[in-house]
């Protein structure tokens, strides 16, 4: 199970909200096997009133938040983060000093999903990558 949050300004993501959702989705489903069907996103479009942020980022400052089971191998988790800062950078042109990544991990007994417990929960996938 994987979930993300992407935080930023609206003036900057609503134009690009589509094909940001795109590329998350297709670098998890190359670093760590999440399969097509399993999208789950939710975009957190702010006022630049509304957002503070470093004064050496720009209005383009975007924040991805990653939660999901815990299992995946050091490297699945580098590999993810490396293709979201190079996908991002090279097909909607973000400087990466304007991206952050932070991945949470969490025991699949402390999810809730279709009426279960996570650890319960019969996957057509592999979390072990």
């Amino acid at each position: 199970m994987v979930q993300v949050k992407v935080t930023g300004c609206a003036e900057s993501l609503n134009p690009i909200k589509t094909k940001l959702s795109d590329i998350i989705h297709s670098c998890l489903q190359d670093a760590i096997g999440t399969p097509e069907n399993k999208r789950f996103q939710r975009f957190f479009l702010l006022e630049e009133e509304d957002f503070y942020y470093p004064t050496d980022r720009s209005i383009q400052y975007t924040i991805i938040e990653i939660l999901m089971f815990e299992g995946r191998s050091v490297a699945a988790k580098k590999k993810l983060i490396r293709l979201l800062f190079e996908r991002i950078n090279q097909q909607l042109g973000i400087d990466t000093v304007d991206i952050e990544i932070a991945m949470i991990e969490l025991p699949q007994h402390n999810w809730g999903i279709r009426g279960v417990p996570g650890d319960e929960l019969t996957l057509n996938y592999v979390v072990e990558a």
